[in-house]
Formats: structure tokens, C-alpha cells, sequence
């Protein structure tokens, strides 16, 4: 009798160690299984990156993937969740962006795929239109560094300023300036998420402002600008960054297939009307 319940207990211990080393190869964010799915926590800007991803949940569920939605409220904390491996991606940024803070920052990312594009805006409660500018206006725009050659190349495209020849329109300073007319003034201190608040205040004589801080903010970037940089052949694509080497990841990899299915680009088009724009359409 005593040799038979020996070998139970030894039976009982084995099916119990096996039971708790089962997910010894879960990621550091996702990875883990609910009910035979595969969690995969991103993180992302409120508007439009949130909703957009919202979305593609149910899809994504159908794919065995449980999407975790995390948002932030600024572009500092994304990339350093990520970093931290609290979040398996990101989704708020554009690619010079990315570079900027692999730059800056040592971060080891990787583009994993192209979603959208957010034409920036330049905004006015002043004035109607780019032309009624006067001499000397105050311009106002993002500390972001990263986001200046953007600005500077959209008021190029409009004719208030040119820049130097041969200059990388994406790493473009106010020192690139070798023409302006208008002796324009660059006001370049401030964070982008406040920049909505400074044109309701009625500050500066425009304001450039980001379009996913103007949707969150209740603005209408394909109305209310008094003049929108152009989406054709627009490096700003905003994208899935991963670790390196995550990109290869059946979840991630179907994460981009499903941002990028003709599904969620129509619902990009259908409920941002031009205010955001699938990725698919930058070259056309």
C-alpha cells in the first residue's frame, strides 16, 4: 500500500512541475496565451493611432491574437516603454522620427511596416490664407527637431521661404533659410501636444500643428489649416517600430498585414477623410 501511494505522489509532483514551467518562453510583453490566444500590447497615440488600432482588434482576434492597446500621451514615453520591453511595438511615429531618436537615444528599432501619413497642418485665427501672411509674422512650431525639416519644406512647397540647395528636407534647420520674403519669424520651444491650445489662444500670427494633435484636440486637418503640406511622396509615413529582430514575428508580422489590409486603409480613409492617409496611397 505504501509502495502505491509513493508512486501517486511521485506521479502527482511531475504533472505539477510540468504544469508550472508551461510558459517559461513567454516575451517580456507579450507572448502570454489567453484562452489560445497570443497577447500583443502595443503602444499608441490617442488619435488616430488608438482608434485605428481599435479596429483591427477583432481581426486580429480572429488571427489568434489579443491586442493590448496602451496609449501615451507624448512621443518621449512610446519609445522608451518599448525599449523597456513593457510593450511589444509602438505605433505613434513617422521614420525621421524614428531615426532622430535612434540617434539620439542608442534605441535598437526597426521599421516594421508603414501605416499612414498625418499632413501637417499650418493653422491661423488671424488670417484666411497663406497670402494674407504680413511681413514679419510669428511663426509657431514643435520642439521637435525631428519634425523641422517637415515645416521648413512645407512652407517651402508654399512659397514663404527657400532653403538651401541640396539640403536633406528632412533634417532641415531654420539655418537652411536662404530666402524669406516676409522675414518671417520661427518660434520652436514648445511641445507639440500644447501647439492645439496655443492657435485656440489665438498666440503667434499661425501655428504648425501635428494632424494627430488636431484630431485629438477637435480640429479638422483637411479643413481648418490655412494651408496643408502635400501627402505625395511623403518620407512622414508613420509606422510599427519593434526591437530589432522582433519584425520577425508571426504576431507582429501579422499586426502589419492587418494595418495594411484594404480593410483598415478604407476605414483610415473613410473616417479621417484626408485628414490621415493609408500609407498605400503616398506614391500615387
Amino acid at each position: 500500500m505504501k509502495k502505491w501511494l509513493g508512486v501517486l505522489l511521485a506521479a502527482i509532483l511531475v504533472l505539477a512541475l510540468a504544469a508550472c514551467g508551461g510558459n517559461n518562453n513567454d516575451n517580456a510583453a507579450g507572448g502570454d496565451k489567453d484562452g489560445g490566444l497570443v497577447k500583443l500590447k502595443v503602444g499608441a497615440s490617442n488619435v488616430p493611432h488608438a482608434e485605428i488600432l481599435e479596429k483591427a482588434k477583432p481581426i486580429l482576434k480572429k488571427k489568434g491574437i489579443d491586442l493590448e492597446i496602451i496609449t501615451f500621451q507624448d512621443y518621449i514615453l512610446p519609445n522608451k516603454a518599448l525599449a523597456d520591453k513593457q510593450i511589444d511595438a509602438n505605433y505613434f511615429q513617422h521614420i525621421p522620427y524614428l531615426e532622430s531618436q535612434k540617434k539620439e537615444y542608442g534605441y535598437d528599432f526597426v521599421n516594421a511596416g508603414g501605416i499612414h501619413i498625418e499632413p501637417i497642418g499650418l493653422y491661423s485665427k488671424k488670417y484666411k490664407s497663406i497670402e494674407e501672411l504680413p511681413d514679419g509674422a510669428t511663426i509657431i512650431m514643435s520642439n521637435s527637431v525631428a519634425d523641422h525639416g517637415r515645416i521648413l519644406s512645407m512652407l517651402q512647397e508654399k512659397g514663404l521661404i527657400k532653403l538651401k540647395p541640396g539640403v536633406d528636407k528632412t533634417k532641415a534647420t531654420v539655418n537652411d533659410i536662404i530666402e524669406n520674403p516676409k522675414h518671417l519669424k520661427f518660434k520652436a520651444d514648445v511641445d507639440a501636444g500644447l501647439l492645439p491650445q496655443i492657435y485656440k489662444n489665438g498666440e503667434g500670427d499661425a501655428v504648425l500643428i501635428n494632424a494627430n494633435y488636431a484630431l485629438d484636440a477637435g480640429l479638422d486637418p483637411a479643413k481648418d489649416p490655412i494651408a496643408v503640406e502635400s501627402p505625395k511622396n511623403n518620407p512622414y509615413v508613420n509606422i510599427i517600430a519593434v526591437r530589432k529582430g522582433d519584425e520577425n514575428r508571426k504576431e507582429i508580422k501579422t499586426l502589419v498585414e492587418v494595418l495594411q489590409s484594404k480593410e483598415i486603409q478604407d476605414f483610415i480613409k473613410e473616417k479621417y477623410h484626408g485628414a490621415v492617409i493609408p500609407a498605400a496611397e503616398n506614391n500615387q
